[in-house]
């Protein structure tokens, strides 16, 4: 992802303009996380894996110019070693 991109879904973050679906909602609440963790996370996090090619199927793109936080999990580090 270039930096040009990141610091466009960054900006878009800090003016609020996103919305958070269904399921990032349930995930963050079952990894005990809020908003703020959310959008921290977002403003200076790093980013650890790029999916590129989505079993689920195609993605599209809608005419507005908000994102849509699909999904929210917390990294522990400590687990994964």
């Amino acid at each position: 992802m270039t930096r040009s991109r990141i610091e466009r879904i960054r900006e878009k973050i800090r003016r609020g303009e996103y919305d958070m679906s269904a399921h990032a909602m349930e995930e963050m609440a079952e990894d005990d996380l809020d908003i703020e963790d959310v959008q921290r996370a977002i403003l200076n996090g790093r980013i650890v894996n790029i999916r590129k090619d989505d079993p689920r199927g195609t993605k599209y793109r809608t005419a507005t110019d908000r994102y849509l936080i699909i999904t929210v999990y917390e990294i522990n580090e400590t687990k994964e070693k």
